[in-house]
C-alpha cells in the first residue's frame, strides 16, 4: 500500500498520521505492535519498547467493573507522568462526575467507552502511545484532557486522526499518506506540513485510494 517508507520515531515526539482512508494508516499501527510484518525491507521495534493503543473497537475492559474500577485499579491514588494524583480527580478529567464513576462497563455508549479508554492508557506505563482517531464521539473537556495528556506523556506519541485542529495543537512530526504509495515524513507542526506540501505539490487533496479490480 506505500513503498519506500523510511522513519524513524523521534524521542518524545508527538506524530500525526495523516491521509485519507484505505492508505494504510492502520496497517502501520498493526506493524507498530507485531501484528504485520511488511512485505519488503524490515521494521526494528526496541527492546525496552512497552506499547500503549487506543484503538476504535476499545476491548479487553470488564464490563461488570464500574469506571472508576477500572480506571483507578481499586486505589485512591495513582501514577500519571511520574505524578501521584487522586483517582477520582482523574477520572473525573475525562468527564466522568459523581455517579458517573459507578456506571458499569457493559451500559456505557460508544462516546463513554472511548473516554474510559483514553483515560486508561494516558495512565499506563507505556512508552510509546498509539491513538487511532481518539477524538471521535468526546467533549471538550476530554479533549482538553487528551492533549495536556499526550504533551505531558514521557515516551513518543502516535496519532492517527483527521482532526487538524488538534494536529496542529499536539504534533512536532507529520508522517503523511499523500497517495500512489507516496509517505512523506515531515519535522514539524501540521500546519508548517501543509505550507510544505503544497511547495512541492500544489493545492492538491490527497484523494481516497482506488483499488483495482479483482479478475478472475
Amino acid at each position: 500500500m506505500y513503498e519506500n517508507l523510511n522513519f524513524k520515531l523521534p524521542p518524545a515526539g508527538i506524530v500525526g498520521v495523516i491521509g485519507p482512508n484505505g492508505a494504510g494508516k492502520t496497517t502501520l499501527f498493526r506493524m507498530i505492535m507485531g501484528e504485520e510484518t511488511p512485505n519488503e525491507g524490515e521494521f526494528k521495534i526496541g527492546s525496552t519498547v512497552k506499547i500503549g493503543y487506543v484503538d476504535q473497537t476499545h476491548k479487553d475492559v470488564d464490563p461488570n467493573k464500574s469506571v472508576y474500577e477500572v480506571i483507578s485499579g481499586g486505589n485512591e491514588i495513582i501514577e500519571v507522568g511520574g505524578k501521584s494524583i487522586n483517582a477520582r480527580a482523574y477520572v473525573s478529567r475525562f468527564n466522568f462526575n459523581g455517579s458517573d464513576q459507578q456506571k458499569k462497563v457493559g451500559v456505557l455508549s460508544g462516546g463513554e467507552r472511548n473516554r474510559l479508554h483514553l483515560a486508561m492508557t494516558l495512565k499506563s506505563e507505556a512508552n510509546v502511545l498509539l491513538l487511532d482517531e481518539p477524538t471521535n464521539d468526546i467533549d471538550v473537556n476530554t479533549l482538553r484532557a487528551l492533549e495536556e495528556g499526550v504533551e505531558s506523556f514521557a515516551g513518543c506519541a502516535v496519532v492517527i486522526s483527521h482532526d487538524r485542529w488538534f494536529l496542529d495543537r499536539i504534533c512536532t512530526h507529520i508522517l503523511a499518506f499523500e497517495g500512489d504509495s507516496s509517505v512523506y515524513f515531515f519535522e514539524g507542526s501540521f500546519s508548517e506540513y501543509e505550507e510544505n506540501r503544497k511547495k512541492r505539490l500544489g493545492d492538491v487533496v490527497p484523494q481516497k485510494v482506488k483499488y483495482k479490480k479483482l479478475v478472475r
